[in-house]
């Protein structure tokens, strides 16, 4: 498992997306195991913001999990909820939301735009893509110069502070979506100091359940990596919850 996750970025200072019912019906009419099989072909991981166990050490069990708006796979059902919710915010078969889906110009990054954007019509929702080069991209999302975005998200330490203090709590620089609960924040800080490890992670799993209620940053799946090595190579050790940190190679040696 990769420590990157694939998600919706949406503007909340912005309108309709300052909308609650809109948002989670984006939220709602995901089908994430249809990613997974196209994208990953069946190789991902359904979770939160934390990295999902076994990999992860932190992140929400399975059954927690699918208790979050959208996780169910009844996807069906979502959607008829969805509808709902964007008829309720004014929009319908006769006055579809039109909106411009921001994203990097990689491939990572397009690909699961392209299907995001179809699953969006679904719910009366016409994306079009607007791919954004590299060197303007986080620029771009810190001036919150977007509407809705995809995003891949990497983290390079598998650790509640890291993914929460860095991207969510309210003055971070990287809270792209202008999410903002005071509440959240003191939970954050709560969790951080807390010495007993399974206390911890329990805050963890309430803070993260926190988030996804809230559609703070949708997720979509967390990607699985794969590293090859010729087999001469000996004493490389793969991280199974970071693609970052594991590449000093002190204890690697050819054996030719």
């Amino acid at each position: 498992m990769a420590s990157e996750s694939i998600g919706v970025l949406v503007n909340r200072t912005v309108a309709p997306f300052d909308n609650a019912d809109v948002r989670r019906a984006m939220a709602l009419t995901l089908d994430r195991k249809s990613f997974i099989d196209i994208l990953g072909q069946g190789e991902g991981k359904l979770g939160g913001a934390l990295m999902p166990p076994p990999d992860g050490v932190w992140g929400m069990p399975e059954e927690m999990v699918q208790t979050l708006p959208g996780y169910s796979g009844d996807v069906k059902k979502n959607r008829e909820e969805a509808r709902a919710l964007m008829q309720k915010a004014g929009y319908g078969p006769d006055k579809r939301l039109p909106v411009t889906i921001s994203t990097r110009n990689l491939a990572v990054y397009r690909d699961p735009a392209a299907i995001l954007i179809d699953q969006l019509k679904e719910i009366g929702i016409d994306g079009e893509l607007e791919t954004v080069e590299t060197a303007q991209w986080v620029p771009k999302l810190i001036k919150k110069d977007y509407k809705v975005g995809l995003n891949v998200l990497g983290t390079a330490v598998d650790d509640p502070d890291v993914y929460f203090y860095q991207n969510y709590v309210c003055n971070s620089a990287r809270n792209y979506m202008g999410y903002c609960d005071k509440e959240f924040d003191r939970m954050v800080d709560q969790q951080s100091i807390e010495p007993d490890p399974a206390k911890r992670k329990k805050l963890a799993w309430e803070i993260d359940h926190k988030l996804q209620e809230d559609l703070a940053r949708p997720v979509i799946y967390h990607l699985r990596a794969a590293t090859c090595w010729q087999p001469e190579v000996k004493g490389l050790t793969m991280m199974t919850n970071s693609q970052y940190n594991g590449w000093r190679f002190e204890d690697v040696w050819l054996d030719k």
